[in-house]
């Protein structure tokens, strides 16, 4: 058997390598995603259970209006939670993803400095500067990757960060809202 359908059949195995790679990340993630999401249902119903049966135990205006603000707080720490559950599970699909494509570039890389040397080797005489202008574009193509690589991988952090900042803000917001109403139910109680 020659070396090229060797080759091809290399190729093609470690095609279908890399998407069996992919679609296991991807599994793997919506199976977390699932599993995270019956966790929330069950203690969701769990919670509504509890919440029904001190409900069923309020006397007046005043303990309703304490219950309320009692239950708004943990609501809020319980969604923002949620939300940074989530958004862990598709960054680490996303990290997964992201490897593996990474991997397959670099691979198509070394083929291609492979396919360029050994046209190198058998360039006909005087075909020197349009080998060298063939390196040298590889070479610029390179680069440029590398360079919006990193300013991608840069871009995903000041994401990421701004996303952490703005949850952050959000969740203060809920906790001086929550505390601002637990004072108020305070001084009518006091009243």
């Amino acid at each position: 058997m020659s070396a090229i359908p060797q080759q091809v059949l290399a190729r093609q195995k470690a095609a279908v390598n890399t998407f069996v790679a992919a679609q296991t990340a991807m599994f793997e993630g919506f199976e977390k995603l699932i599993d995270l999401n019956l966790k929330v249902v069950k203690a969701t119903l769990d919670e509504v259970s509890q919440k029904s049966q001190q409900a069923a135990d309020l006397k007046d205006a005043q303990d309703v209006s304490s219950f309320i603000s009692a239950s708004a707080q943990p609501s809020a720490d319980k969604a923002l939670a949620y939300s940074k559950h989530v958004y862990d599970i598709f960054a680490g699909m996303q990290t997964e993803l992201s490897k593996l494509a990474e991997a397959q570039i670099a691979e198509g890389r070394e083929q291609v400095s492979a396919a360029v040397e050994q046209l190198t080797k058998n360039a006909p005489a005087g075909s020197e500067s349009a080998v060298a202008m063939l390196k040298s574009s590889l070479a610029t193509a390179t680069s440029a990757y590398d360079s919006l690589t990193k300013a991608a991988k840069q871009a995903a952090e000041v994401a990421e960060n701004n996303l952490s900042a703005a949850a952050n803000a959000t969740y203060k917001a809920a906790t001086d809202a929550a505390e601002a109403a637990g004072k108020a139910t305070s001084r009518r109680r006091a009243a």
